[in-house]
């Protein structure tokens, strides 16, 4: 199954678009090529940016208090690890504790390099990081692997609190999900939402179907339209009926 997440506020979207950006990033960090730890701090970049919302640490920090106060009162339920319960909140007492000792903005130690700002500036001009334009990235290119990869663990190091965050702001959302199986015979799908807010829907759909669904919605209708890729791969109105799982998640 293809799992598709659609974020419906603007939070969930940027915890979504920062997560995939970490995921990124590790991956290529921990390769050995040069080509590859380009792609890593070019991913490091853009963390920069996503990340540099004024309000997203905030946000997160009062999110993980409310679960924290949420998760609390299933103390003493008998249907209820102990032992779990206590593993989350301690979890999240340890990244909320590690958040609150970040100081300065986010990726402030990045704006203070002025060797990675003037790679950061180059990046987005079409091959304007070439040994020519950057002979001192050149040179960095070129040392050791085990040099590049300390470097970069370096720059990524003060990103983990945040990261550790909403790490587990998107895994108790995850969790929250109510599934069920839903079947549409004209390739849409529409489903009144009654007012209650929604953070995130999931979509789980066969690849063999060919499927592929584009997602709009509000506090009060959910529509999904399903399409398929031709030859060129672009998108086309998918014909004949769709089985898939639909997962809706609120914190």
């Amino acid at each position: 199954m293809i799992l598709y997440e659609y974020p419906l506020n603007e939070r969930i979207r940027t915890l979504l678009r920062l997560e995939d950006l970490f995921a990124r990033f590790d991956h290529f960090a921990s390769q050995s090529g040069a080509l590859e730890h380009h792609v890593a701090l070019t991913s490091l970049f853009e963390i920069l940016e996503v990340a540099s919302r004024a309000d997203l640490k905030s946000d997160l920090l009062q999110e993980l208090e409310r679960q924290k106060q949420s998760l609390g009162a299933f103390r003493g339920n008998p249907q209820v690890s102990a032992a779990a319960l206590d593993q989350v909140l301690d979890r999240i007492d340890a990244a909320a504790q590690d958040l609150v000792a970040t100081t300065g903005k986010t990726g402030q130690h990045i704006r203070d390099n002025e060797w990675l700002m003037s790679i950061r500036n180059r990046v987005g001009i079409a091959g304007g990081t070439c040994e020519f334009d950057l002979p001192s990235y050149h040179a960095w290119m070129n040392r050791a692997n085990e040099s590049r990869q300390q470097d970069i663990a370096g720059w990524i190091a003060p990103f983990r609190p945040l990261r550790n965050s909403l790490a587990i702001v998107l895994q108790l959302l995850r969790e929250s999900a109510h599934h069920s199986m839903v079947s549409t015979q004209q390739g849409s799908y529409q489903q009144a939402l009654g007012g209650r807010t929604f953070h995130m829907l999931q979509i789980r759909v066969d690849p063999a179907t060919g499927a592929i669904p584009e997602i709009s919605a509000n506090k009060y209708m959910l529509w999904i339209r399903f399409t398929a890729q031709g030859g060129d791969l672009r998108p086309r109105p998918f014909d004949g009926s769709v089985e898939f799982e639909l997962s809706l998640c609120n914190l």
